[in-house]
């Protein structure tokens, strides 16, 4: 029997013409081609598309589910997605939702390499949620970082990750800056005693991202960011692979650049590729995810499934500090607050602010 994904697209369109439009998605997705010009029996059976359900949402909406071959993916994490939405991303009228995956993929695949359990430990953080601090903004020199994130750290914040936006800018060059920002964390812990990771963003190419983890590795970090949709699914896949010692957090850069459901795209085909937690727009931030989103994409990330370790949620983007208990009540314990430009305000209070936002999670009531 041939292994399948059963996909799910939901399509606008009239009652009259969704069937003949299934079936266009069904072969775009798989074959892309007149099915009349195919005379191998077995690409008929075993290959082409198949419209599974088709179920009206309202509206002139309708979820479709296709069932689309596993043997089409291989073990690429470049190719699921161009076989989940690549052609049908260009039509206009169809939002990729949801992908139940066959056990064997997600196997194939292996899901995050330390998750929840790997951050914790590096927190040593092991009943409460984790929490993250990031380091902005663009022009600021390496020098200026390192400070930062020493400050950051004195607060006694469990992660300090680059924003996603530092690359490797004249201003402030990838090894100057993680050299400059590991040396803050590291003094800030010595007169802590309290664990912080710093998390250096990776960019450029594949080989400039192999760099820049050895480096940090030498550097003794053993977390970093990349974004997904920006790096490419397959180099994320590769570097997972490579340093399996190393913790990835992702980033959504770019996630809402295709129709594809937020609790799909993060939750669920990030976790799958290896991200040990997965940074997402929180609800009432500066972005227009629901609550219900929120929900639904934490859920994909951390529940268990198929023997994949679980991700870590990070709801982010125009966190403040007074919403600390609302949030921690709405996620629970198994989740990273990501509070960054609001702790920044704080300017010379930096430190005691962040020291407030981490005391607000260690003592947070997670009943």
């Amino acid at each position: 029997m041939t292994s399948r994904l059963g996909v799910t697209y939901h399509v606008r369109s009239g009652a009259a013409s969704i069937e003949a439009r299934a079936q266009a998605i069904a072969v775009e997705q798989s074959v892309e081609m007149p099915l009349e010009a195919i005379d191998e029996p077995t690409v008929l059976r075993d290959i082409v598309g198949e419209v599974q359900s088709i179920e009206m949402l309202g509206d002139d909406r309708f979820a479709v589910r296709i069932g689309l071959a596993t043997a089409t993916i291989g073990r690429d994490a470049g190719q699921l997605l161009n076989m989940l939405f690549g052609n049908t991303s260009l039509h206009d009228d169809v939002v990729l939702h949801d992908v139940a995956l066959p056990a064997e993929l997600v196997a194939a695949f292996g899901g995050p390499r330390h998750g929840i359990a790997g951050l914790r430990q590096r927190a040593a953080a092991h009943h409460r949620a984790l929490t993250c601090s990031a380091l902005k903004p663009q022009g600021l020199s390496a020098e200026k970082l390192g400070g930062l994130a020493e400050r950051s750290a004195r607060g006694g914040i469990d992660y300090i990750k680059d924003d996603h936006g530092l690359a490797d800018q004249d201003y402030s060059r990838f090894a100057e800056r993680v050299r400059a920002c590991a040396a803050g964390v590291a003094r800030a812990t010595q007169a802590t005693g309290r664990p912080t990771r710093y998390v250096p963003s990776l960019s450029g190419d594949l080989n400039a991202m192999r760099r820049q983890i050895a480096l940090a590795r030498v550097l003794g970090i053993d977390c970093v960011l990349l974004a997904p949709l920006i790096a490419g699914f397959a180099n994320m896949q590769a570097l997972v692979a490579e340093f399996p010692e190393v913790a990835f957090l992702a980033h959504p850069s770019l996630g809402g650049a295709a129709r594809i459901a937020p609790a799909l795209l993060i939750g669920t085909l990030f976790r799958l590729i290896g991200a040990d937690a997965v940074i997402f727009p929180n609800f009432g931030g500066r972005f227009g995810y629901s609550a219900e989103t929120c929900r639904q994409l934490a859920n994909n990330a951390r529940t268990p499934r198929d023997e994949l370790r679980p991700s870590l949620p990070v709801p982010a983007g125009g966190m403040t500090l007074p919403r600390t208990p609302e949030l921690l009540d709405f996620y629970g314990a198994d989740a990273m607050l990501l509070i960054g430009g609001n702790l920044l305000l704080a300017r010379e209070r930096l430190t005691e602010e962040t020291a407030a936002f981490t005391r607000a999670v260690a003592t947070h009531d997670y009943r």
